[in-house]
């Protein structure tokens, strides 16, 4: 049942929510087929690694830029900005099998080999999103946007298996149906230019899209700077072990593993894992109002932590897919709550910078990892590792979460 505060968001904020649901479909289908299209194209696994590094280099760049200057141009144009580099980089993959051109598409544009969000719109969405709800919804609204996308993701995970299944049996090659997805991609990007063009003034900063005082401090940030960094420094570590296991990087797992082909049953599970992900967002909202925004934040993500160590160590498929799903059912219990935290520890005027450099540093932590993972997946032995390093690094941060942060709390919890 929806809850009051998602039936009371005003026009901004359900067009928010569409254009959410919209990315993460793109990403969640591009996410499943992206590692078997490169391959396709002739890139070795080592190639492919290093391709994908550059792409989350050039989102965190592009992502920087844009948000950090989002509060003081205007969120809405920055937004459709992000939408056309997102088409255009979906397009020239789709058409060209040159390296050296996707690595320049790729590194400019937005591309997401990881089913999550790259690139500045989840940033300035959250920046515009808390400035059309009341505070004390924050943290609800948030779980509602994380659902979403994490539906989203699910729906465009299975979407890719269908899509590339269905060509498939028409005597289609595996790589012209995974272009088909990759075309999806892009068509999407110029959908998303269309919708963010239609956000109105009320998602700016209030008093329009002037530059406040704040914005005179180096990237948009100033009063808030120290908690920034702080913030970003263990962001950065939590996505450099995530970035061992991206949805693409794990789909590629499931293949080299246990022959799971990228068709429905490779979709059906990334499906399964999302949904789960999404609504154990909600869970997150309530568990917060209780225990606060950092002890959700920590005591959710420890276990999913210890699920993606146990991964690799399953026998057979069944077992790895049980282990994955349920890691899957709290692993995204952080994600709003993180969210709901950084928007309400800095000034009004510094949230889309805040938001900006704290996801520039999950994705540049994020960018750094594939490379690794393509060599290790060239050496048949070592494929599992990828979990194990993930699993102790995020374990890692929120251990240091908790003790940087456990006693700065929101205006709401100080109360």
């Amino acid at each position: 049942m929806l809850r009051r505060e998602i039936l009371a968001l005003p026009p901004d904020g359900r067009l928010l929510f569409l254009t959410r649901f919209i990315r993460l479909f793109s990403y969640g289908s591009l996410s499943v087929i992206l590692v078997f299209y490169l391959t396709g194209l002739g890139l070795t696994e080592a190639q492919t690694g290093i391709l994908l590094t550059l792409i989350l280099v050039g989102d965190t760049a592009v992502s920087l830029v844009l948000t950090t200057q989002a509060d003081r141009i205007g969120r809405r144009r920055m937004l459709i900005v992000g939408a056309i580099l997102m088409a255009g980089a979906g397009i020239t993959f789709a058409f060209t099998r040159n390296f050296l051109l996707l690595v320049v598409a790729g590194t400019i544009g937005v591309i997401s080999p990881s089913g999550n969000e790259v690139g500045p719109f989840l940033s300035i969405e959250q920046a515009a999103l808390t400035e059309v709800v009341p505070g004390r919804s924050r943290t609800e609204v948030f779980a509602w946007y994380t659902l979403t996308g994490s539906l989203a993701t699910a729906v465009g995970s299975l979407a890719a298996g269908r899509i590339t299944e269905a060509l498939g049996a028409r005597s289609v090659t595996p790589l012209v149906s995974q272009r088909a997805v990759v075309i999806l991609y892009g068509a999407l990007g110029l959908l998303l230019a269309i919708l963010f063009s239609r956000l109105s003034g009320a998602a700016e900063v209030r008093g329009g899209p002037l530059a406040p005082p704040a914005q005179s401090a180096a990237l948009g940030v100033g009063t808030s700077r120290r908690i920034v960094i702080k913030l970003s420094g263990l962001f950065a570590l939590d996505a450099f072990g995530g970035g061992f296991v991206i949805q693409s990087l794990a789909a590629y797992w499931f293949y080299i593993r246990f022959g799971v082909q990228p068709g429905i049953q490779l979709g059906a599970i990334f499906f399964g894992a999302n949904v789960l992900a999404g609504f154990s967002a909600l869970l997150a909202s309530r568990l917060a109002s209780r225990i606060g925004l950092v002890r959700t934040m920590v005591f959710t993500h420890l276990p999913s932590n210890i699920l993606l160590i146990l991964i690799p160590l399953m026998p057979n498929v069944e077992l790895a897919t049980v282990a994955l799903l349920l890691r899957f059912s709290i692993s995204q219990m952080d994600v709003p709550t993180r969210q709901s935290y950084t928007m309400a520890v800095v000034r009004p005027e510094e949230r889309s910078a805040a938001a900006g450099i704290t996801g520039v540093a999950r994705t540049t932590g994020a960018a750094l990892s594939p490379v690794f993972v393509g060599f290790l997946f060239a050496r048949h032995e070592l494929i599992n590792l990828p979990f194990i390093i993930a699993g102790v690094l995020k374990i890692a941060y929120d251990l240091l979460l908790y003790r940087a942060f456990v006693r700065i709390r929101p205006p709401e919890e100080s109360r």
